[in-house]
């Protein structure tokens, strides 16, 4: 089982990206899930030389990277900007390897400005997921599907779509508190734990409190999650990727949250 300590670059006030890789091995961490704006401008393509030096320098401070966010949208209103978003992943998907990591941690679509009618969400991300199967094996990545939003806060029907599009290289991204945030109670979240472990390429792993409005973020083991829970199916599974610390609570400022996720990471999984 892997015992490798994660962190996602989102939520350090008052820290660049240097910033965050200097605080983040000081407490820690050993590697980071960053966002694709973090290593690539898509107005200036570079061929992956920001990718490179981003990934050289958290290598100065003991650091890997462990997934990048790709900052997909594939429910769109205009078929040319679906087209176009099927393009860009590509790009994403060729550039994201220059890190040294081969996962591609992947949003299904947000309807930005609700354009697209509800029951057409999952036609539109079937095809972009089948379409993307045909070109990530030979650019040698992995897909992880996020629970993250409305589109895609289902693990039955990312399940389904996992079995549709019928490629090994896509999994999931494993966020433990999405899914309660979605409004799912917590015997339902511990099934999804279950059915997912065994396509989990990546995970966030998250605590806190309530759904939607009442939503509250947490240190791990500090939330309602049952993150043990988790731990027994994704090991169970044999889960070898990170286990990256995702953390929305108060005590953002100074890295405080990070350094209590750390050691709850450190105790159980280190």
């Amino acid at each position: 089982m892997s015992t490798s300590i994660g962190v996602i670059h989102y939520n350090w006030p008052g820290y660049d990206l240097k910033g965050f890789a200097r605080r983040a091995s000081e407490i820690g961490y050993k590697t980071c899930e960053l966002q694709i704006g973090d290593i690539w401008d898509e107005d200036e393509d570079d061929d992956g030389r920001q990718a490179e030096a981003v990934r050289d320098m958290l290598a100065g401070y003991g650091m890997t990277v462990s997934a990048v966010a790709a900052g997909n949208d594939f429910i769109q209103a205009e078929r040319g900007e679906f087209e176009a978003q099927i393009a860009r992943y590509r790009r994403v998907c060729e550039i994201i390897p220059h890190t040294g990591t081969d996962i591609i941690r992947s949003d299904g679509g947000w309807n930005r400005g609700d354009k697209v009618a509800q029951e057409l969400w999952d036609g539109m991300m079937l095809e972009a997921f089948q379409r993307c199967a045909e070109f990530i094996e030979a650019l040698d990545v992995r897909i992880a599907l996020d629970n993250h939003g409305v589109s895609t806060n289902d693990g039955d029907w990312q399940l389904s779509l996992i079995e549709r599009v019928g490629s090994s290289r896509l999994g999931v991204n494993l966020d433990t508190m999405n899914y309660r945030w979605f409004g799912h109670d917590l015997d339902k979240i511990d099934q999804f734990y279950e059915i997912l472990a065994p396509h989990t390429f990546h995970t966030h792993v998250k605590d806190g409190t309530g759904s939607r409005s009442e939503y509250r973020g947490a240190a791990l083991g500090e939330g309602e999650i049952r993150l043990g829970n988790m731990l027994e199916h994704l090991r169970k599974a044999g889960y070898d990727g990170a286990w990256t610390a995702e953390y929305e609570g108060s005590e953002a400022a100074g890295g405080i949250g990070y350094e209590k996720c750390y050691r709850w990471l450190a105790q159980h999984v280190g």
